[in-house]
């Protein structure tokens, strides 16, 4: 409950900070029971002109979604904790469960609807049946789908302590460890959260989630190129990044702006090369025939064009679909699809030793 008050109190923006409560710091201390919630108040400065206001807004927000239970805003005395909040993010990166993590690997596409998700979660299956230990951390905070894929979408995250510390344990299905927000949230909530507050999650899951030793952590985000990002490129060192498109030109065109992104002297991480997803269909009563549905190698002759190895083609197989519906990628359950992600898998180990 405490995670839902807070993304309540999200939606409340201090007016001269410019900051919601949440990220701003200016919420002490939450305590909620079937009967009341108290919520504890602290502002930057002694006598904040907006600290009433504010505190009025809290209680009435909190009173309409919580009309069976007693709430209690006040305001507690002092400076707040922004300087707090920094130290806390300093000391997490100092404690980062990602010290174990061999290799990190982002795999993104310039645009939705190409797979993405989709080859993240049969390229990790192909990884880990090569007898690699991987981690799946699902970047894609507004449209979270590997729990989904991974069939562990009712998997409630447990805590561990650690030298004092809390930790979260990321579901885990053979030797893939899975970490999503879909685990932390109901199906039918939306995300209504600013960037801010998005990255503050992302970062929650980047460095306490109990990765363990991991050979590979590939990480899903999300379409574009935007904040989340560049949070997870300043948060990580990512050894290199897996583009996924698929033939089409206006997918091809998105492409150019992913790849290029990661070659910014600023970014500077090393492209490895494209997945060209949905390449082609072939029915199965004719298997020597090929319909290029999409566009025949658009994909392929731009990886050719700019220097950038061409990792793969995924065929488009109905049985790609049913295990990604069903929490079990099909590259795990099908010798035929499993060969097309190894071969990608392969590519992607060969050139991370020759880079690391």
């Amino acid at each position: 409950m405490d995670r839902e008050i807070r993304a309540i109190l999200a939606t409340i923006t201090h007016p001269e900070a410019g900051e919601n409560l949440v990220d701003g710091g200016f919420i002490d201390s939450i305590t909620a029971t079937e009967e009341k919630v108290t919520v504890a108040l602290r502002f930057r400065k002694s006598r904040d002109p907006f600290a009433v206001k504010i505190k009025n807004r809290v209680e009435q927000t909190l009173t309409e979604k919580y009309p069976e239970r007693v709430v209690t805003v006040f305001i507690k005395e002092g400076e707040n904790s922004a300087a707090k909040r920094n130290e806390q993010i300093e000391d997490m990166h100092r404690h980062t469960t990602t010290s174990s993590v061999a290799r990190v690997v982002a795999v993104a596409s310039g645009k939705g609807g190409v797979g993405k998700s989709t080859v993240t979660s049969n390229l990790a299956t192909a990884l880990a049946k090569m007898g690699y230990k991987v981690g799946v951390l699902d970047a894609d905070i507004y449209g979270p789908s590997q729990a989904k894929m991974f069939g562990v979408e009712d998997y409630l995250p447990d805590a561990v302590q650690v030298d004092g510390r809390d930790y979260i344990v990321p579901a885990e299905v053979g030797n893939i460890k899975i970490i999503s927000i879909a685990m932390f949230i109901r199906p039918t909530d939306a995300l209504l959260w600013r960037g801010t507050m998005a990255n503050s999650a992302l970062r929650q899951l980047i460095h306490q989630t109990a990765w363990g030793e991991l050979d590979y952590l590939l990480i899903d985000l999300p379409p574009g190129t935007g904040d989340i990002h560049l949070s997870i490129i300043s948060e990580l060192k990512i050894d290199g990044a897996v583009i996924v498109s698929t033939p089409q030109q206006v997918a091809v065109a998105d492409v150019v702006r992913g790849v290029e992104m990661f070659r910014n002297p600023n970014v500077n991480i090393p492209v490895l090369g494209v997945i060209e997803n949905m390449a082609w269909f072939t029915p199965a009563e004719l298997p020597n025939n090929r319909y290029y549905i999409f566009g025949e190698g658009g994909a392929a002759k731009y990886a050719e064009s700019a220097g950038v190895d061409l990792l793969g083609q995924i065929p488009i197989i109905q049985a790609v679909m049913e295990g990604s519906d069903n929490g079990k990628p099909a590259a795990g359950t099908s010798a035929e699809i499993g060969e097309y992600y190894k071969q990608c898998g392969l590519k992607i180990v060969e050139k991370l030793m020759k880079i690391c």
